[in-house]
Order: C-alpha cells, then sequence, then structure tokens
C-alpha cells in the first residue's frame, strides 16, 4: 500500500505540471500548434529540418509549421501521456493489493477520467478550439487531479488528535464549497475558451456601460455555430463581456463563501490541525484574488495567468483536504 501511495504522490506532482502545461498551452495559443493527434504533423516529435516542415506543410497547408508552438503542445502531450501510463500502473497495483484493503473504485474512475481527458485532448485538435471541448478538457485535467489527491488522502491513514464534534457539521457545508469553487473554474474555463479574459479592463465588476452590454443570447451557448475555427474566440464583444463579468461575479461569491467557512471552523475548531488548515485556505484564496487582480491590472501576463490556474487547483486541493477530514476524521 506504501507504493502505491508514493505513485499517487508521484501522480498528483505530475498532474500539476500537466495542468501547468496545459494552461500555457493555451494562453500561448499553442492549442494547434500541432494539427494532427496525438503526433504532429505526422511524427512523433516536432518537424524541424527544411524536408521535415515541407512535407508537414504540403499535408498540412492551412496550418503553417511554428515550431515553438508545436513543442509547446508537444510537450504537453508527453506530459500527459506519462502520468495516463503512471495512473494505469497504480490502477493495476490497486487491483492486485484489492484483498488488503486497497481502494478500488477510485483508481478505477480516475483511470476512465484520464482516459475521456485523452479523448478531450484529440477532439480539441479536431474540433479545432471548441470553446465546450477546450473547457471540458481544463475541468479532465481539475478532476483528474483532485481525484488522485482524494486518493492520497484515503491511502493516507492519519487521525486527529482531540475531537472536534462540534464542526463536524460543516462537512456539508464544505462539499457545498466544493460545488462552488468547481463551477467558478468552470466559469474560468469558459472565460479562456472564449478569449474573453480582456474584455473587462477595470475592477471590480467591469468598465463604465458593462450592464448594458450584458446579454446571455448565445454567452453560453454549448454548441457553437460551426466553423472552420475557433481558434481567437467567435463571439461578439458584448458576449464576451457578459462571460468575463459573470466570473467576476462569481469569484466574489465564492470568495465569500469560503472565508465565512474557514472563519466559522477556526472560531468553533479545538485542535491545531482545524486551525491550521482554513487558515491555509484563506492564504490560499488571497493569493488566488491577488493574481486575478493582477492579470486585469496587467493585462494577462503569461506567468500570472498560468500561477492563476494552478493556484485554483492547490485551493480545491486545500477545501477537498478541510471537507474530507471533517467527514471522515473526527
Amino acid at each position: 500500500m506504501f507504493n502505491v501511495r508514493r505513485l499517487v504522490l508521484v501522480s498528483i506532482l505530475l498532474a500539476i505540471v500537466v495542468v501547468s502545461l496545459g494552461a500555457y498551452t493555451r494562453l500561448t495559443h499553442a492549442g494547434l500548434g500541432c494539427p494532427d493527434w496525438p503526433g504532429c504533423y505526422g511524427l512523433i516529435d516536432v518537424p524541424e529540418t527544411s524536408e521535415q516542415i515541407a512535407k508537414a506543410e504540403l499535408a498540412f497547408p492551412e496550418r503553417p509549421v511554428e515550431p515553438e508552438k508545436a513543442w509547446n503542445e508537444m510537450i504537453h502531450r508527453y506530459f500527459a501521456g506519462s502520468l495516463g501510463l503512471l495512473i494505469l500502473l497504480i490502477t493495476i497495483l490497486s487491483i492486485k493489493n484489492r484483498h488488503q484493503g486497497q481502494p478500488l473504485f477510485l483508481p478505477i474512475l480516475i483511470l476512465m477520467i484520464v482516459t475521456f481527458q485523452a479523448a478531450l485532448g484529440m477532439w480539441t485538435v479536431t474540433m479545432k478550439l471548441m470553446p465546450i471541448v477546450v473547457m471540458a478538457h481544463l475541468l479532465g485535467g481539475f478532476t483528474t487531479l483532485c481525484l488522485l489527491f482524494l486518493l492520497y488522502l484515503r491511502l493516507t491513514p492519519y487521525r486527529i488528535p482531540g475531537s472536534d464534534w462540534s464542526i463536524k457539521k460543516y462537512a456539508k457545508f464544505g462539499v457545498v464549497g466544493i460545488g462552488l469553487l468547481a463551477g467558478q473554474i468552470a466559469l474560468g474555463g469558459w472565460t479562456a475558451a472564449n478569449y474573453a479574459a480582456l474584455h473587462c479592463t477595470e475592477l471590480p465588476i467591469c468598465q463604465d456601460g458593462w450592464i448594458e452590454q450584458i446579454t446571455f443570447d448565445e454567452s453560453f451557448d454549448l454548441i457553437p455555430p460551426e466553423r472552420d475555427t475557433y481558434e481567437f474566440g467567435h463571439l461578439g464583444h458584448d458576449q464576451r463581456v457578459t462571460i468575463h463579468v459573470m466570473h467576476r461575479i462569481g469569484a466574489i461569491i465564492t470568495f465569500g463563501y469560503l472565508v465565512w467557512l474557514a472563519l466559522a471552523i477556526m472560531r468553533r475548531a479545538q485542535t491545531s490541525f482545524f486551525q491550521t488548515v482554513p487558515s491555509v485556505l484563506i492564504a490560499i484564496l488571497l493569493v488566488q484574488v491577488g493574481l486575478g487582480i493582477s492579470n486585469i491590472v496587467m493585462s494577462l501576463p503569461l506567468a500570472i495567468a498560468v500561477s492563476h490556474n494552478v493556484v485554483a487547483a492547490c485551493l480545491m486541493m486545500a477545501l477537498i483536504t478541510l471537507t474530507y477530514s471533517l467527514k471522515r476524521k473526527i
């Protein structure tokens, strides 16, 4: 069981790298850096010689070779493929050790999700960055990471000293918080998939006149009109403003709820564990808000935009830790 737990820990770290690389690929507009899947212009790496480039551009005349973007995409695929193989190994070992109390449902579920995630990666390319597919691919990455983290908690036989029975009731509020945060991450994914991140340039909600620009007509249509490509977006300015505003409002609601939840637990907790974890949750939440504000003020710098994705994942893992501990460990 210890060996499986160690593999799960490695897979969590690898999943964080994959989420980071996915955000980097998206933000550098490299999602179509390779117009085919799983290779790149029919190769297992990127065309580099003049002969390879000429052959690639003959096969895909609509997508001239851009080596930097192609490498961004392929490096992401290499890491994602490695993660998939590691999850397969974890699942095989879990089945082998099932009679030793090894969790079985979670590894199988994670393997199913990462398999579907691979399909989403293919559809992201073949469907030319259709927003619903891009958002689903992002959510699939977050889901894989969070379930791996939950599996790690399941494999960790920790006990919390003392008995904070008075705060156990907050477990259900933690579940609600996970749902809110997942919804907010989905809104962020929808904002990114529709290239709406820079359509509100002022704080706290948007620039003057944003109320008049709000329209839900087409803003959240899951099936868009058929186009040759959805790269750089297909919606109008008002639709993108609407999406961005909903993400901002969602952030305010999520922030308020999570702060309330963390402070409520801290006020009633009798053990250092339930003082520390909510404090960490608030700290990560403040960092995330700071990154979101920086994205607006500094017009979406690459490092901060990628960090915004990674810190969202860390925030979810902190919330999962708190909720799981309230439900299982008291």
